[in-house]
């Protein structure tokens, strides 16, 4: 079999296949946060109730969300070394048609043309980063997850630098960023490709069982899905709805909003980073505790306070919060060996799903209450991370 030139899939840690891949999730995510971060610009030109934003973020959510647990489970069993490429593709249309969208249905199917993009990028992205690990998969995990928060990060960064200065149209100047995902991925699944032997082995020739009862994973499944509700819930809040909560409450303009944002899910792309290495060593099971529930307080606190506390305490909620993702995911993934891509898709769409429900319920009760409502409501949310006990021990635990 041809091996890569620079790399090996056995054995180390592949560092420039998890680099171009945390790097090509950079580029993915930059684009899906223009969404978000254009809010403020369509709900006027639009004239859209918060509902009809929160809509707009359940359509690109559950499109997502819908098609990557089947994405994933094709793929264990058939993998597709260029279907990343293509995703991005799916994307690249979707982020064109956004630019130049005059309707609210053209927005909604725009939308979701990068929701089907995403769907097919992620399971596949998620197991190139485990098949490079060397077996620290919770560092690799962390340091795919890291490139997509710094992207989601940087998308309101250049929203405030460009689209909120020259309009809706200056969207499709994002299609280089597309263009350039699609060679780097095409690169990498040339990588996949000349290696996917040795893939299936991995996926299917190691370790089949976890030592636990199909009823104790199921169940530990179900605990871990409702950990990333609670999560993916309060972050809807956040990345739907901070800058409308800034400006309502400490009356910020909307440039600034979107640069407080952006410390935000800075914050988040830094605890990403953080939470896989220290399960690696530490076990997984105490991450989940400390990055769920130790969010609680400072969550309990955020509505109470002033506008340099709020940015604060978001920066420390968000550090807190997202170390837990890639914890749980390598978590999931040792429960269910051999389903990689299925465990990926199932947790990344599960993810994009609550995000999107999030973002319209809580919208709808923005509508009916208010902003600051909203947040005393979700920060409760982090509490739900006491569940974390029920957790059996595994061997990374």
């Amino acid at each position: 079999m041809k091996k890569a030139a620079a790399v090996s899939v056995a054995g180390q840690t592949a560092f420039p296949i998890l680099f171009a891949i945390s790097f090509s999730h950079l580029l993915n995510d930059t684009i899906q946060s223009l969404i978000p971060s254009i809010y403020p610009i369509i709900k006027d030109s639009f004239h859209l109730s918060f509902g009809q934003v929160g809509l707009i973020t359940l359509t690109f959510q559950i499109t997502a969300s819908l098609l990557q647990p089947f994405v994933g489970l094709f793929t264990d069993k058939r993998p597709m070394p260029y279907s990343l490429a293509t995703g991005m593709g799916f994307t690249l249309i979707g982020l064109l048609s956004l630019s130049v969208a005059s309707q609210f249905s053209t927005l909604l199917l725009s939308v979701a043309l990068v929701g089907i993009g995403s769907a097919i990028f992620h399971p596949e992205a998620s197991r190139v980063a485990f098949l490079a690990s060397g077996g620290k998969r919770g560092m690799a995990q962390s340091l795919f997850q890291v490139g997509g928060n710094a992207g989601s990060a940087l998308g309101p960064l250049l929203a405030a630098m460009i689209i909120v200065k020259h309009g809706q149209s200056s969207v499709s100047w994002f299609s280089v960023v597309a263009l350039l995902a699609i060679g780097v991925l095409w690169v990498l699944g040339n990588w996949y490709k000349q290696n996917r032997v040795i893939a299936t082995r991995k996926d299917g020739g190691q370790e089949q069982t976890s030592g636990f009862t199909k009823s104790r994973v199921i169940f530990s499944i179900g605990i871990l899905l409702v950990l990333v509700f609670s999560k993916y819930f309060y972050m809807a809040s956040m990345s739907s709805y901070y800058t409308f909560y800034l400006m309502d409450k400490f009356h910020v303009s909307v440039q600034d909003s979107q640069l407080y944002l952006f410390l935000f899910l800075f914050s988040v792309a830094v605890g990403t980073f953080i939470g896989g290495p220290v399960g690696d060593r530490i076990g997984r099971r105490y991450v989940i505790w400390v990055s769920i529930l130790g969010a609680a307080p400072f969550t309990l606190l955020l509505p109470h306070v002033n506008l340099f506390w709020t940015a604060v305490l978001t920066v420390i909620i968000g550090l807190t919060l997202s170390s837990a993702f890639s914890a749980i995911l390598v978590y999931a993934q040792e429960l269910v060996p051999g389903k990689v891509g299925m465990i990926a898709g199932l947790f990344f769409g599960f993810s994009f799903g609550m995000g999107g429900i999030g973002s319209a319920v809580l919208g709808r009760l923005a509508d009916a209450t208010s902003l600051e409502y909203v947040y005393q409501v979700c920060s409760f949310l982090p509490l739900l991370g006491l569940l974390t006990v029920f957790l059996p021990n595994t061997k990374k635990a």
